[in-house]
């Protein structure tokens, strides 16, 4: 499409500050994150003493550094407004978050309304593709124990029982309290049809908006999380790392992300800020454990009801603007969810002025060798 001359001046500045938007991002991994990783370093031996205090001060860096990622959207103008339930509530419970998958700006719309959630986002493990450990922010996942899972038939089985592995080795002894799972298992455009055929030949709901959800991670997380009371004690995996304090697995949060005009907003558009200024909608509902069936048939069951209520919200919302009342109320009522500029010069100055301290260390060693 040709470009009038009332537009151009418009265009070159929508490149212009998304270069310079780019140039700040690049800026901000170099210092950012090897910070992180010399930290981590030195902290190691601290993790031997006193392990608690290792993983509260690596969950603090972790928030710090999702806390980063999230004002990149805040600054183009990618807002989130939020619906539903207060999750703030349950901020220090153990709870899974089911949440729909529409596009890449998803895991960051999330990074950025889980902020001022308390420590969720520094106690937070994250489900997510295995592509994801092979970009800049990889490294960073793997420290944290964020766990990285293969798609796929042929892998799915054996995926699984590395997941199970995993929450027994890494869940609460890193002090983990909310588990991030996309249960669709990929993105809306790319799953739509294989999940209509799929409905279509068991006898299901046909879903336009969200695709029926994969039950196996869901299934894991729950027979290895929940505290089961069973002759006194409590069973399920990671007992041992269960204490007198835990109750285990408390709730289920079923979290709905809703773009305007069903646009969602990728990486790129959030890195770069070429679209215009965006309101992501964010709708919570939160179901207790002890209310969720364990048995594979009906645990399927209540997935898929979720996903059909998810349906039915979204269809709501891209008619009208808003999600419907909660249950029991007359009116929706929405949340917008705020960060502090005043934090996040902080804690970019605190990356900035960290990556020029361990450059000036590096180089006096590199000195004193060479």
């Amino acid at each position: 499409m040709a470009v009038t001359l009332e537009e151009a001046p418009w265009l070159g500045w929508i490149l212009v500050k998304a270069l310079m938007r780019f140039a700040f991002m690049v800026a901000n991994n170099l210092v950012a994150i090897p910070s992180y990783v010399c930290y981590i370093i030195v902290l190691l031996p601290l993790r031997l003493l006193d392990s608690k205090r290792f993983w509260y001060l690596e969950g603090m860096m972790y928030k710090w550094l999702l806390g980063m990622v999230a004002s990149w959207g805040w600054y183009a103008g990618y807002t989130v407004m939020e619906w539903g339930e207060d999750i703030k509530t349950i901020s220090e419970d153990e709870a899974v978050m089911l949440v729909n998958h529409q596009a890449t700006g998803d895991v960051c719309t999330l990074m950025m309304c889980l902020q001022d959630k308390g420590l969720v986002v520094a106690q937070m493990m994250w489900l997510m593709d295995h592509i994801f450990k092979y970009t800049n922010f990889g490294i960073v996942s793997l420290i944290h124990g964020d766990f990285f899972i293969r798609q796929g038939k042929s892998h799915r089985d054996q995926q699984l029982l590395l997941l199970k592995k995993h929450l027994e080795n890494n869940y609460r002894s890193r002090d983990r309290k909310w588990i991030v799972l996309f249960p669709e298992g990929g993105f809306l455009r790319k799953r739509r049809e294989t999940s209509q055929s799929f409905a279509k030949k068991n006898n299901l709901p046909f879903l336009t908006h969200v695709t029926l959800p994969r039950v196996g991670a869901t299934k894991i997380i729950l027979r290895a999380l929940v505290a089961r009371q069973e002759n006194g004690g409590p069973a399920g995996g990671d007992t041992k790392g269960l204490d007198n304090k835990s109750k285990g697995l408390q709730w289920i949060i079923d979290t709905t992300i809703a773009y305007p005009k069903a646009e969602p907003i990728d990486i790129q558009t959030w890195i770069l800020g070429y679209r215009k200024p965006a309101v992501t909608h964010v709708h919570y509902r939160i179901f207790p454990v002890k209310d969720v069936p364990l048995e594979t048939d009906d645990l399927s069951d209540w997935l898929y009801q979720r996903f059909i209520e998810k349906e039915d919200l979204l269809s709501h919302f891209y008619e009208t603007g808003a999600f419907p009342p909660h249950k029991g109320h007359n009116e929706a009522v929405s949340r917008e969810m705020t960060l502090s500029n005043m934090w996040i010069f902080l804690i970019q100055s605190f990356a900035f002025l960290s990556g020029y301290m361990w450059y000036n260390i590096f180089q006096y060693f590199y000195h004193c060798l060479f």
